[in-house]
């Protein structure tokens, strides 16, 4: 029987269902809410899962850097970002912190075929370390396949004939689920409470909705709300709200809840 700690909730999930039939007992670290993990802080009972684990699964691409120097030397460490083209963290207004995550954007799994490449190197690292159960972690991998390519067809479908492809989002962490469905953000603006938007940038904000006929804006579940809804108050913009699938709901229910937003908003 092994003991597998995984970091977030996507890499829990992707190896929670390759497990899926096996004796492995396979544990998530972080299970608060939370959209971002830039100045996360481990806890005592969080440190002990660390030392009893057998193989620790990261999410990757600096997300999630806080856990390594904790890891004894004998500890099976895995990387799921590896061999993921990232793209470029920058988000066009920070108003609470700089996080840049090395410059790459750590909200990977957020495009299907990324959280397909993150559970086919979950995969050979199970096959590596539990090599008795490969026959079921490959029965458990093409399901998973099988389900990442019809999430992808759907949003291809869905997605296929919105009329307006730019959008603004009150979160830096949806370029690839934009990137994986060929839509625009104009402006991500990372806010958190009581740091929002300033006049200015409200002004500014609403000639660039104007310009581009922008016909709603994008909040993140965990996220903070403010200037979206100062916007909402001041023209009358919808305000919609898209999961990082970190928190609540499942991987594949957020990322359908991602697309039929989008779909509803900018149709």
């Amino acid at each position: 029987q092994g003991q597998i700690v995984t970091t977030t909730l996507p890499v829990y999930e992707f190896t929670q269902q390759l497990c899926s039939g096996t004796d492995i007992q396979v544990a998530q670290l972080i299970t608060e809410t939370v959209s971002c993990l830039h100045d996360y802080t481990l806890q005592v009972q969080q440190m002990q899962l660390l030392e009893n684990a057998e193989v620790v699964i990261l999410s990757g691409a600096g997300l999630d850097d806080f856990v390594k120097d904790t890891l004894a030397d004998s500890i099976v460490t895995v990387d799921a970002s590896e061999n993921v083209a990232l793209l470029c963290a920058e988000s066009h207004h920070d108003h609470s912190h700089e996080h840049t995550h090395d410059d790459g954007d750590p909200h990977i799994w957020l495009s299907p075929v990324n959280a397909k490449i993150m559970t086919e190197n979950i995969y050979a690292a199970l096959c590596n370390a539990y090599p008795k159960h490969k026959a079921i972690f490959t029965e458990n991998l093409n399901i998973l396949r099988k389900q990442f390519d019809d999430l992808v067809t759907y949003g291809n479908e869905q997605l296929a004939d919105i009329r307006h492809q730019e959008i603004i989002t009150f979160h830096d962490g949806f370029a690839y689920l934009s990137d994986a469905f060929d839509l625009h953000i104009l402006r991500a603006i990372e806010e958190e409470s009581g740091s929002e938007a300033s006049a200015q940038e409200i002004i500014e904000l609403i000639s660039i909705i104007d310009q581009h006929k922008i016909p709603a804006i994008f909040t993140e579940e965990n996220g903070t709300a403010s200037t979206a809804n100062i916007l909402n108050a001041e023209i009358n913009i919808p305000v919609y709200i898209l999961d990082m699938a970190m928190s609540e709901r499942s991987y594949f229910d957020a990322m359908y809840h991602n697309i039929n937003t989008l779909k509803e908003a900018l149709q």
